[in-house]
This record gives structure tokens, C-alpha cells and sequence, in this order.
């Protein structure tokens, strides 16, 4: 199974979980780990990645921006979320 989630301070860089275990709280998991590292995270992800976006908002993160443009700049729009650990939902 691969899994890995990069951050940078407490800012979630990246979370990987090999689809093929998506929806047993593997994610979850590496986001309450997060938390316990950092009473609030903060992430980014692609408004058309609607299979994360979706995990991310189940979880408890909500939007504090968006961009039109990725930081390439090309034409994929990007909303920047925020967690708190009293917003994390189980």
C-alpha cells in the first residue's frame, strides 16, 4: 500500500493514499496526525479534483481563498483550505 503526506510546518503539502484503500481512514488517520503536530493546517487543492476536494471538506477543512490560476499559472483553479483542530470531523 502506498501512503505518504509531505508538510511544511503546518501546511499539508501533499497526501497520497493508493486508491485502491481510499475510504477505510487511512486519510484520516494522516490528517489527525497532522493535528496533533499542529493545532491548525492549512492546504491547498485543485477545484476540479472533485474525489479530494470532497475528502477534504468531509474531514472538517474549509475555504479561506481561492486562485484562479495554479502557481505555474496555468488555468486550473486552486482553493487554498484551512483546518482547525476543533473542526476536524471524524
Amino acid at each position: 500500500m502506498v501512503r505518504a503526506m509531505g508538510m511544511d510546518g503546518p501546511n499539508l503539502e501533499a497526501l497520497f493514499v493508493d486508491p485502491n484503500h481510499h475510504g477505510v481512514g487511512i486519510g484520516r488517520e494522516m490528517i489527525r496526525h497532522a493535528l496533533h503536530l499542529h493545532a491548525e493546517i492549512t492546504t491547498t487543492v485543485n477545484e476540479q479534483n472533485e474525489q479530494a476536494s470532497g475528502f477534504y471538506t468531509r474531514v472538517g477543512f474549509v475555504p479561506i481563498g481561492r486562485m484562479d490560476f495554479d502557481e505555474e499559472g496555468r488555468p486550473y483553479p486552486i482553493v487554498k483550505l484551512r483546518l482547525a483542530s476543533q473542526g476536524y470531523k471524524k
